[in-house]
């Protein structure tokens, strides 16, 4: 009796260990993996030393929000060094290729804190910020449904359209309603508010750039070590620039400008009195 051979590869454990294990020991890739630990470390010192001075109480909300950035990405870093986030998805028509997953694990807590900053700083109400959280988390998600799908390559890309469709909605949120609220705040809060947002604007649209470009998409940079590596650098810089230099910012005019941060937004919501 003859048995039919699958029309897929199965990937065993210790093929998969071995994989991991491999691209794990590139010194491009470590060193993309331990510089971002070793930023987000100092970050999460020198934040809190800058805003010890912080007294006022939404400011302090927005203060923590920042904070937090740096210290769920540190975490999600080492998940990805210690090998915990990273695993080996069969890709249709290029075999297995090792993938880190554990991005889109720190990407669905830190993004969400980062927005949560921005919105406070306009002073939006809940709505549009639960608006834009949702959608965030939707869009990493789906993103990492595009990076773990291996039964068709379309399908990889169904789910990279629907990522990017939730994206969409964020940036309206971001460039269109939230540009409104901080109309209502003090003028140094609208230039902050307008340099952040054009920031995070430009570095987030970078992030699907690079999931189309690398390993996970049209892999231009290479299949192997050296491609996942190039990759995992490019998302380095983005991360530096959209969670280092964007809370550097921010912490340090809260902390030094003291600024009259308001909640207008907030407050205009839970003062509407509700339809008849």
């Amino acid at each position: 009796m003859v048995v039919p051979t699958p029309p897929f590869t199965v990937v065993g454990p210790l093929q998969a260990d071995d994989l991991v294990a491999e691209a794990l020991s590139n010194a491009l890739l470590a060193s993309s993996l331990w510089l971002n630990v070793a930023l987000m470390g100092v970050a999460l010192l020198l934040f809190t030393y800058l805003g010890r001075g912080v007294t006022d109480e939404y400011a302090r909300l927005i203060l923590v929000a920042t904070i937090g950035i740096p210290a769920v990405s540190i975490a999600s870093y080492l998940g990805l060094i210690s090998g915990l986030t990273v695993g080996v998805v069969d890709i249709p028509g290029r075999g297995e290729s090792v993938t880190l997953w554990g991005r889109y694990l720190t990407w669905t807590f830190s993004t969400p804190l980062i927005l949560v900053a921005l919105g406070l700083l306009a002073g939006t109400n809940v709505t549009k910020l639960f608006t834009a959280v949702v959608f965030d988390v939707a869009m990493c998600v789906t993103g990492l449904a595009a990076a773990m799908t291996s039964r068709a390559l379309w399908l990889r890309w169904a789910w990279f359209a629907l990522s990017t469709a939730f994206f969409l909605v964020v940036l309206y949120v971001l460039l269109v309603e939230w540009p409104r609220d901080v109309a209502d705040q003090d003028p140094s809060v609208q230039r902050l508010f307008g340099r952040l947002k054009y920031l995070t604007t430009v570095l987030w649209v970078g992030y699907p750039v690079v999931w189309a470009l690398g390993t996970e998409g049209l892999a231009l940079f290479g299949t192997g070590a050296t491609g996942l590596a190039a990759t995992s650098w490019l998302y380095t810089l983005l991360d530096v620039g959209a969670k280092f230099v964007f809370a550097l910012l921010l912490v340090r005019f809260l902390a030094t400008e003291r600024p009259v941060v308001t909640r207008h937004g907030l407050d205009r919501e839970r003062a509407e009195p509700a339809d008849d």
